[in-house]
């Protein structure tokens, strides 16, 4: 369900990484739908591909740029933000969504796993931040969405690696919204609690496998909606960040979470 206007983004050109994942994939349609040009990345080419067309099958006439990047890569993170703006102008919005989960208990955990889930999470998406904030800053017209989690909010059992990465992020969305705002962009994130997507499904069996319960009583039990989240809610809390409706909401984590917190 549609449910803002065709034109809300429209003149605006958003960047999304990890947008051939669920959450990633979904923000690209909604935006799309709002008349943003969208620039599409991650590090499978049929995805983006697939990403592509499937847009273009349900949005008139949309700009779509694919671009296929590690962003762990200096090279290719210079790469992307230039060849992005040559085809469809100044970058004006960003979702931070790439990142992988990873990790274990204390007693378990490896240095190269560690800083493989930091780099990517944390510091690769500072990063690229970097790169695309000078030229909102410039033109002090802006705003990011960094997609964190509810690991970024309070621990987990054998979240070390990970929930120390998105407690990263949440920092970072932090110090960044009180920097940036002072040029005119907005800088938010949202945290979600289990979505339904192949890492929720994922997180969400191993902490059943964990407990010796199944996949659902674990949903039914932790989550009061009963539900996993959908990656279209995460995608239409995203959009809402950047339009001008949330123009005076800073450096917030949105938590959607279907009321797991409160448990």
């Amino acid at each position: 369900m549609a449910i803002f206007a065709y034109d809300a983004l429209q003149k605006e050109h958003v960047l999304i990484t990890g947008a051939t994942g669920g959450i990633g994939s979904e923000t690209a349609k909604v935006l799309a739908g709002m008349g943003a040009s969208i620039t599409l990345t991650g590090r499978r080419t049929n995805r983006l591909e697939q990403l592509a067309a499937e847009i273009h099958e349900v949005t008139p006439d949309p700009q779509v740029f694919t671009y296929k990047a590690d962003l762990g890569n200096e090279t290719e993170r210079n790469e992307l933000v230039t060849s992005a703006e040559k085809e469809c102008g100044p970058i004006s919005l960003l979702v931070n969504n790439a990142g992988i989960s990873g990790g274990g208990p204390v007693e378990q955990l490896e240095q190269e796993d560690m800083e493989r889930v930091m780099h990517l999470n944390y510091t690769a998406t500072v990063l690229l931040t970097q790169l695309v904030y000078q030229s909102m800053k410039q033109r002090k017209k802006g705003a990011i969405v960094n997609v964190t989690s509810l690991s970024g909010l309070r621990g987990t059992y054998g979240g070390t690696a990970y929930a120390g990465s998105k407690f990263a992020m949440t920092g970072f969305t932090h110090s960044l919204a009180l920097e940036a705002i002072e040029h005119g962009v907005r800088v938010n994130a949202v945290s979600p609690g289990f979505v339904d997507t192949e890492m929720g499904r994922a997180s969400a069996q191993k902490k059943a496998d964990r407990q010796g319960r199944s996949h659902s009583e674990v949903v039914k039990e932790s989550i009061p909606s009963g539900r996993m989240t959908k990656p279209r809610e995460v995608a239409n809390t995203i959009a809402f960040l950047l339009t001008d409706a949330a123009e005076n909401i800073i450096g917030e984590s949105v938590k959607i979470s279907g009321g797991s917190v409160l448990r």
